[in-house]
């Protein structure tokens, strides 16, 4: 796979095996800076170019940079934050090359003032994604001006100012464009790093895929080859209950909810889709939705609704359920969590959004006892502030990045939790997470988390595992808004997924 995210850690310990193996740091050095120069060469044409170089390798990156640049003709002028004789190991030898070449290298305290006149394109080697800390002083300075100039910045790793084990930012701008090496970080992934980041190009420099061996990678960019092994396939022998039976709970006054999440489950390919709802609400969905069956559950209160939920349950053809888009209409929070824990109860995969969240806010440990004790998947969708009701402890709020938080979330509840946002995260209990950048800021539109809900439970009512089933929806989800566009809302996502089906299938699989 070429999609793993590495830690800043483990990107080291890439380097460093690399260079025990026999390739010497200083050919990663210059394999970075011929990978910055092709991608910088390939969207721009020669112009005024400002190099600014930090003191580690990532200013020797930068030097590397500005002396290929000057050999292809380019006017190029360099700034570094540290002295040369201060340089050491193979920034050292970068900024030996440059002084050969003809070029000078100033402070960049000296020339702070100046160093911008004229220049229509920044190179940012300040600091890599192993920076920890806010950036500040002249180097802060510097980067917000050219900034403010309306400069188009090139990020050497990551822009300087974002943290690579976390995306956080602190005095960090926005770069047009950012090259880093080998794999992706979770800076690039996570905002609000990877907005920052602009246009992200991943370059091999020499390091063999084979160092990553010994990391035990958990974390991938969510890509289509993290799940693509296990994708449902039609069998053509089969019929409907081949391909699932996927059971909603439809909601008594909130019915818009559920019903996009039937349509997105029918459309994803669950064979049959069945909402069952309080029969004051069946005449609302069941004018609604064609394809989909509606089954009405008599009674006035949730406990009658619990009774006849039980009865559908008995149907042995029934493969996944979901429950909570538009699920506390017509009910209230312990009625809510009846219905969960009966359909947990059930030994079936189950799928959690929205109101069935927030119905245990007060006593969340009930709920992942329930988990815990049920004998197959279960997946949970929160939304931020979801999240933060829900996960309360120091446990989940106190471990870091939302990676982090997200992993600790699934491993306290005992589900796979998608952690939904611009930067969705996906974790399963057992440590494995994917990040999903493959979605566009349209999918900011009510209804759209129930659509991404509906999609789900399809999946894991074709028999798809639990997390790749929720990475693959997200990924699905994405990939359906943005062959969309803009005006997009949850109403057109369900009609976009077959487009998207077929884009997925023309893609290679992978071997």
């Amino acid at each position: 796979m070429v999609c793993e995210i590495l830690t800043v850690g483990q990107m080291a310990q890439a380097d460093a095996a690399t260079i025990a193996a026999g390739t010497p740091g200083w050919v990663l050095m210059q394999a970075a800076g011929d990978a910055v120069v092709r991608a910088l060469t390939q969207r721009w044409s020669p112009r005024d170019t400002v190099v600014l170089c930090g003191p580690g390798n990532n200013g020797g990156d930068g030097f590397v940079v500005a002396t290929r640049l000057r050999a292809l003709g380019w006017p190029v002028r360099l700034a570094c934050l540290a002295p040369v004789d201060a340089l050491k190991g193979d920034a050292a030898l970068a900024a030996q090359a440059w002084s050969q070449a003809g070029g000078d290298t100033p402070l960049l305290n000296d020339v702070a003032p100046v160093c911008l006149d004229g220049a229509q394109l920044v190179v940012d080697a300040l600091f890599g994604a192993g920076l920890a800390r806010p950036l500040d002083g002249v180097a802060a300075d510097v980067l917000l001006k050219a900034h403010t100039r309306g400069l188009p910045i090139v990020a050497v790793d990551v822009p300087s100012g974002v943290w690579g084990d976390t995306g956080e930012a602190a005095g960090a701008v926005q770069s047009q464009l950012t090259v880093t090496f080998f794999r992706l970080k979770p800076g690039h992934a996570l905002m609000p790093g990877r907005a920052l980041c602009g246009e992200v190009v991943v370059s091999g420099i020499g390091i063999r895929p084979e160092v990553l061996a010994p990391m035990n990678v958990q974390a991938w960019d969510n890509q289509p080859v993290v799940w693509r092994d296990v994708w449902p396939t039609v069998d053509a022998a089969g019929h409907k209950y081949h391909r699932g039976h996927a059971l909603i709970w439809g909601g008594a006054s909130m019915t818009g909810a559920a019903r996009l999440a039937a349509r997105a489950c029918a459309r994803i390919g669950a064979g049959l889709t069945t909402v069952c709802t309080p029969h004051r609400a069946w005449p609302v969905y069941a004018s609604a939705l064609e394809c989909v069956m509606v089954h009405p559950l008599e009674g006035e209160a949730a406990a009658s609704w619990q009774v006849g939920l039980e009865g559908l349950l008995d149907d042995d053809r029934l493969s996944a359920m979901l429950i909570g888009p538009g699920a506390m209409g017509g009910s209230n929070a312990s009625g809510i969590r009846g219905l969960v824990l009966t359909m947990l109860a059930s030994g079936r995969p189950v799928v959690l959004d929205a109101d069935a969240i927030s119905a245990f806010h007060e006593d969340p440990s009930l709920l992942f006892a329930a988990i815990k004790g049920h004998s197959r998947p279960v997946v949970l969708t929160p939304h931020g502030g979801e999240f933060a009701r829900l996960f309360k402890t120091p446990e989940v709020a106190g471990a870091g990045s939302k990676l982090a938080c997200t992993r600790a979330a699934a491993r306290l509840s005992g589900a796979v939790v998608l952690f939904k946002g611009a930067d969705t995260v996906v974790a399963s209990p057992d440590g494995r997470a994917a990040i999903n950048r493959h979605a566009p800021a349209t999918l900011a539109t009510a209804g759209a988390g129930d659509v991404l809900a509906g999609m789900i439970v399809g999946l894991l009512a074709q028999g798809m595992p639990a997390w790749q089933a929720a990475c693959a929806a997200a990924w699905l989800h994405g990939d359906a808004a943005q062959d969309f566009g803009l005006g997009l809302i949850a109403d057109d996502l369900p009609d976009l997924i077959p487009a998207a089906l077929k884009r997925l299938a023309a893609l290679p699989v992978p071997r």
